[in-house]
C-alpha cells in the first residue's frame, strides 16, 4: 500500500524544511522524501507541519491500571519501594484478557501522545499463582495483540528476573509471576521474533542487577547477537547502597567493569550517576532511558541531563509506570528538573555548539537514540525509515499562532492539550484528526478497571 503525502513543512534532519514529499512504499518504509516540492494532484495534503513519531523506550504496560492510584499516603513515609508493594498488586491480579485491555488503551494514548513505538520491558510472564501457562507467551501475545489493536509499533523485552534483592537468594512471594531465567527469556525472545507479526520487534532485558546473579547474565548475553539489551539500573539511592555493600562497586559502575556494555544496552533511569560512571558509560557506547514523569512520581531523583549531554551519551525517554502518556511532557519535565535544580534556564541547550534551542536539542537526542533502543537501523523522517510522522495541529491553544520556526519550542514548553491531529504508523493512518482508526478500545478498558478494582 504506497501513500504519497505533501507537508507544507517538516522536521527533517534536526531543521523545518519547506514543501515535503513523503512516498511510503508497500513494505511501510520511506521510499523518497523530497524537498522543495510541488504537491502532485494524487498526494493528500496534509493540514499542518510534520514531525517524525518517537520511541516511547521503556514501559510496563500494566502499570497503566494503577496510574493516578497511589497519590495518598496513609503511614508516616512513603517512597519507591511502599509505591512497589502496592503496584504488586496489580501484578498478582490481572489477567491476559485484562491486560491486553489495558495496554491497548495504554498504546492508544501514546499514539495521541506523540510515539509511535513502544519498548514493553516485560517482566510479567506467568499465571497469578505463579504456575507456567501452556503457552509460555501467553501474557506477552496479550501486549502484541494489544498493540495491533491501537496500531502502535512494539519492541518486546522478555525480561531475566531470579530474586528479590543481593542478599537474597529467591523472589518474594508477591514476584512470584515474573521468575525468569536466562534460558526461559531467550526461548521468549525467539518466539517473539519468529512469530512473524508485523510491527513487532523482540530483544531482551535485566531487570536489575539486584534481581539477577552475574552467572545468569553472563548466560543471557552469550552469543546474543546485536539486539537490544536493557536494564534497570541506580533508579535509587537504596539500590546503590545495596550494590557497594554486595560487589564494592557502585550499579553503573559495576556494570561497565564487569559487563561490558556497548551500543546494544539500554541503561533505564541511571539516576543516580557520578561525573566518572558518565564518562565511563560514554566510552563503552551504551545509552540511556530516562523517564522524567515516572521519576519524579516515584521521588527517584534528578540525574545529571547536562553531563549525560555533553558527554555525547545516546539519550532516549520512557513513559515507564504511565501517569504521564505523551513525550512533550517527558521532555518539558526533562529540562525543568534541572532547571529547578540548578536555578537556571535552558540548561539542555548548547549554543556553542550551535544548538541554542532547548527543545530541538532533547527532541534530536531521543529522536536518534530511541531508534536504536527499539532495534531500529534508522529512525525518522529518512529514506528506509519505517514511515512514521506526526501530523501537528496548529490550531490547538498552544501553537495557535506561534511563529512556524518556534513551533517545536511551544509544542514543549506551552503545555498544548493536543497538539498530533493525524498519527501514521508503517504507512497506514492510526489517528486521524484526533480519533483512532476504528476498535472499542476505551469500552473495554474500562471494563478491565472495573473488574480490577471494584473489590479493592
Amino acid at each position: 500500500m504506497n501513500a504519497l503525502c505533501w507537508a507544507p513543512r517538516a522536521w527533517i534532519d534536526g531543521r523545518w524544511v519547506d514543501a515535503v514529499l513523503l512516498l511510503a512504499g508497500d513494505d511501510g518504509h520511506w521510499a523518497a522524501i523530497q524537498a522543495g516540492a510541488a504537491a502532485p494532484p494524487q498526494a493528500e495534503r496534509l493540514p499542518g507541519p510534520v514531525l517524525p513519531g518517537l520511541v516511547d523506550a521503556h514501559s510496563h504496560a500494566f502499570q497503566r491500571a494503577f496510574a493516578g492510584l497511589a497519590e495518598r499516603r496513609e503511614n508516616e513515609a512513603d517512597d519507591f519501594w511502599s509505591w512497589r508493594d502496592r503496584m504488586y498488586r496489580v501484578a498478582l491480579r490481572i489477567t491476559p484478557q485484562q491486560l491486553r485491555a489495558v495496554a491497548a488503551m495504554l498504546y492508544a494514548e501514546l499514539l495521541r501522545g506523540g510515539y509511535t513505538q513502544v519498548c514493553e520491558f516485560h517482566y510479567l510472564q506467568h499465571a497469578p499463582d505463579g504456575s507456567r501457562y501452556a503457552d509460555p507467551l501467553a501474557l506477552s501475545w496479550a501486549l502484541a495483540d494489544a498493540a495491533a489493536d491501537a496500531g502502535i509499533g512494539l519492541t518486546m523485552l522478555p525480561v531475566l528476573y531470579q530474586r528479590a534483592g543481593f542478599a537474597q537468594p529467591a523472589l518474594r512471594d508477591d514476584q512470584r509471576r515474573f521468575a525468569s531465567d536466562a534460558a526461559a527469556v531467550r526461548a521468549l525472545q525467539r518466539g517473539l521474533a519468529g512469530s512473524g507479526r508485523p510491527l513487532l520487534k523482540a530483544g531482551v532485558a535485566i531487570h536489575s542487577l539486584r534481581a539477577a546473579e552475574p552467572a545468569e547474565i553472563a548466560r543471557l548475553l552469550d552469543g546474543l547477537g546485536d539486539l537490544p539489551i536493557h536494564i534497570h539500573v541506580a533508579e535509587q539511592t537504596a539500590e546503590v547502597d545495596d550494590c557497594l555493600r554486595a560487589t564494592g562497586l557502585r550499579p553503573l559502575e559495576w556494570l561497565c567493569r564487569q559487563a561490558a556494555p556497548d551500543a546494544r544496552w539500554q541503561l533505564v533511569h541511571a539516576t543516580h550517576a557520578t561525573p566518572a560512571e558518565i564518562d565511563a558509560v560514554a566510552t563503552s557506547g551504551a545509552g540511556v532511558v530516562i523517564c522524567p514523569s515516572t521519576e519524579g512520581n516515584l521521588g527517584d531523583g534528578l540525574t545529571d541531563i547536562a553531563g549525560w549531554l555533553a558527554a555525547g551519551v545516546p539519550m532516549a525517554i520512557g513513559s515507564d509506570s504511565h501517569v504521564t502518556r505523551a513525550w512533550p511532557e517527558e521532555l518539558r519535565w526533562l529540562e525543568y528538573g534541572q532547571r529547578l535544580q540548578r536555578r537556571q534556564r535552558n540548561v539542555a541547550a548548547a549554543p556553542a555548539q550551535g544548538e541554542p534551542a532547548t527543545a530541538a536539542r532533547l527532541f534530536g537526542r531521543a529522536l536518534r537514540s530511541g531508534g536504536s533502543a527499539a532495534g531500529f537501523a534508522a529512525w525518522g523522517l529518512s529514506v528506509g525509515a519505517r514511515a512514521d510522522l506526526l501530523v501537528l495541529d496548529t490550531q490547538d491553544p498552544g501553537l495557535l499562532g506561534i511563529p512556524a520556526e518556534r513551533l517545536l519550542d511551544a509544542l514543549v514548553f506551552s503545555s498544548p492539550g493536543r497538539p498530533f491531529r493525524d498519527v501514521m504508523v508503517a504507512g497506514r493512518w492510526v489517528l486521524r484528526d484526533h480519533r483512532p482508526v476504528g476498535d472499542d478500545i476505551a469500552v473495554r478498558f474500562s471494563a478491565a478497571m472495573h473488574a480490577l478494582w471494584a473489590t479493592a
